[in-house]
């Protein structure tokens, strides 16, 4: 048996002595879970590099001093179209990936974010940043959905959900390393070694490149997804318009009823969890900038620091600890998605998920409306991170659930980037509620207006709970076709 064909081999059906979910994992089993883990933690390395670098960019590319509520807003915009690339791109690669294969698909967005994660160190202003970050998103948000179907169409059906909740788990190790990188640079921007630790930030984000050319040597397209291209050519070439024509049909996702309702569950579900991450979890780096920029700002006014010297001191301390709290927040989400793996293959796919919503707004609201000092980043930071991420390994277990081979990457890519396409006003949103609804707060204390603006914005994982009664339960069920 060739190694690229592995991937046929048939596992043994499950029961009480089936031990283990990966034994029966060939060797090509583990290569394709393993690239599809880079593939993914490589994606969210650019993700997480591009929060930790926002606020200190959009600083020095408004010329604004810290503490300059338009740095909030603008951060907002920017990480909206951010965002709005991200869905374009994932719906569009999520199309692509049903109709030339996940294999093809997974290389061209790597090397798409990649290559304009680089660009953005460049940048001059606001407009180009912006513009950069936007065709990062168009790769960034095409790679979950072609790497989760990928995944789910080679693994064996009992191994599946733990290897997608691993390979979401990993995830959380592309976010811990960007936060190390973080760590780093900051030391290194304080120390005077370096300019710009945001520049640097985003030249590091080019490495994923070199992921792709594994990609484009050994990943085959799975069986399942050869033999629905198969019928597709075979009716093509007799004439016969069936169901091979609708792969990555975005009209079938809505005329058939079963597909329907999964794809607008799915939606709804996505949409919930994203904002709750995107336009709260993540800004909690822009938190403890604007909690303890003063402190540090004290500090170095009493070493008798000014000027650039001082600017230099504040924000590589500011840099060295939204690291320690980007590290800390991913290192409660590599269990909290490990955690939902575990909780779903007992309980099900809608308890699980029904518990998670409720513990992420719990967590969100209290870490944002009482973190106030060093020692709660410890603590209230990773329970956050292990609330808030634990939805999405439930995004990545159960969205490929929801729909056949044919349909599989565009319906997953749906849910998670349409989802996502609505919530990226949910930044902006952050940003206008602290620059403008509750502004008038920052006489108080400075961080107040960022703390309503977040609890405010916890509301949104009602949606999510709201919409688990018309979801389908799929635990233990095979893969639709």
């Amino acid at each position: 048996m060739h190694f690229e064909d592995l991937d046929r081999a048939t596992a043994p059906k499950d029961g009480p002595d089936a031990g283990p979910w990966h034994k029966d994992l060939t060797r090509y089993h583990w290569f394709v879970l393993v690239v599809a883990a880079l593939g993914w933690l490589f994606d969210t390395m650019d993700q997480q590099l591009f929060n930790l670098a926002r606020k200190p960019a959009i600083t020095y590319l408004l010329h604004a001093s810290p503490g300059d509520l338009n740095i909030d807003k603008y951060a907002g915009y920017a990480t909206t179209i951010f965002m709005i690339g991200w869905a374009l791109g994932g719906l569009a690669f999520g199309i692509l990936g049903d109709r030339i294969g996940r294999a093809k698909t997974m290389l061209l967005t790597i090397l798409l974010y990649s290559l304009f994660t680089g660009l953005s160190a460049l940048s001059t202003g606001f407009y180009d940043f912006a513009f950069y970050r936007f065709l990062t998103g168009l790769g960034v948000g095409g790679e979950f959905a072609v790497g989760v179907s990928l995944v789910a169409e080679v693994m064996p059906d009992r191994a599946r959900p733990m290897a997608l909740g691993w390979l979401q788990a990993l995830s959380a190790v592309g976010n811990m390393l960007a936060a190390v990188l973080s760590i780093g640079l900051g030391e290194a921007e304080k120390s005077g070694m370096i300019d710009s630790a945001w520049r640097a930030m985003f030249v590091i984000g080019v490495l994923p490149a070199l992921l792709s050319l594994f990609i484009f040597k050994k990943l085959k397209e799975p069986e399942k997804w050869k033999a629905a291209n198969a019928r597709r050519l075979a009716e093509r070439e007799s004439g016969v318009v069936g169901e091979g024509e609708k792969l990555g049909s975005l009209t079938e996702l809505f005329t058939d009823p079963r597909w329907r309702r999964n794809t607008i569950v799915g939606m709804l579900l996505a949409f919930a969890g994203v904002v709750g991450l995107w336009g709260i979890g993540f800004f909690s780096f822009d938190l403890i900038r604007t909690v303890f920029n003063a402190h540090f700002t004290e500090i170095g006014v009493k070493q008798g620091l000014e000027g650039d010297a001082l600017k230099k001191f504040v924000g590589g301390n500011l840099t060295f600890w939204s690291g320690v709290t980007s590290f800390l927040q991913n290192l409660g989400a590599f269990f909290g998605i490990y955690a939902f793996s575990r909780i779903t293959a007992h309980t099900g796919r809608k308890p699980a998920f029904a518990l998670s919503f409720v513990l992420a707004m719990g967590a969100t609201a209290f870490t944002f409306w009482f973190l106030d000092s060093f020692y709660e980043i410890f603590w209230m930071i990773p329970i956050m991170g292990f609330c808030q991420l634990a939805l999405f390994g439930g995004y990545a277990i159960y969205f490929p659930e929801l729909f056949p081979t044919r349909l599989r990457s565009t319906g997953t890519s749906f849910c998670y980037n349409v989802g996502r396409l609505i919530a990226a006003a949910g930044p902006s949103v952050l940003g206008l509620l602290t620059s403008q609804v509750y502004a008038g707060y920052k006489s108080v204390d400075p961080a107040l207006p960022f703390r309503y603006a977040g609890v405010t914005m916890c509301a949104v994982f009602l949606i999510g709970l709201a919409a688990l009664p018309f979801a389908p339960e799929t635990k233990g069920k095979p893969l639709p076709e």
